[in-house]
C-alpha cells in the first residue's frame, strides 16, 4: 500500500519547511500544543470581548433614553449590524460631540455603525 504525502495547508514556507522535518511523535506534541493554543487563544479574544462590552456598553438608562426617542436599540433595525454581539456605545468624534454608534467584533478588527447624536440638538456633520 502505497500512501501520498499530504498536501501542506497555506502555511508560510517558514514554518511548514521544519514541519516537515519533524519526526511523528514530535508532529503529535506539535500538533497537541497547536489545538490548546488555538483553544487558549479563542477564550482569550472572549474575554477580551466581553470586558470591552462591559466597559464600553450604554447604561440602562442611557438605552431607554434612546427609546423614548424613538431610535432602535435593535440592532436588526440597521444594515450591516450584527445580529448578534452587537451593543450600543458612545463616541467623542471630537471635543464636545457624542454620538451612539453599534460596535462589534468582526474577524480581526472592530466594527462600528453611527445610530444618533447623544444630544439630540448636534447633528453629524
Amino acid at each position: 500500500m502505497t500512501t501520498e504525502k499530504p498536501e501542506p495547508p497555506d502555511l508560510p514556507k517558514t514554518l511548514r519547511k521544519p514541519l516537515e522535518r519533524q519526526p511523528p511523535d514530535r508532529l503529535d506534541q506539535v500538533s497537541t500544543y497547536a489545538e490548546q493554543l488555538a483553544r487558549w487563544k479563542r477564550a482569550e479574544r472572549e474575554r477580551e470581548i466581553t470586558e470591552t462590552r462591559e466597559r464600553d456598553s450604554i447604561t440602562d438608562n442611557e438605552q431607554t433614553t434612546l427609546e423614548e426617542r424613538g431610535i432602535s436599540t435593535d440592532p436588526s433595525d440597521y444594515e450591516g449590524v450584527a445580529s448578534s454581539g452587537a451593543y450600543i456605545t458612545i463616541k467623542e468624534t471630537k471635543p464636545g460631540y457624542k454620538y451612539y454608534y453599534w460596535q462589534w467584533r468582526e474577524g480581526n478588527s472592530w466594527k462600528n455603525k453611527y445610530i444618533a447624536p447623544v444630544d439630540p440638538r448636534d447633528t453629524t456633520d
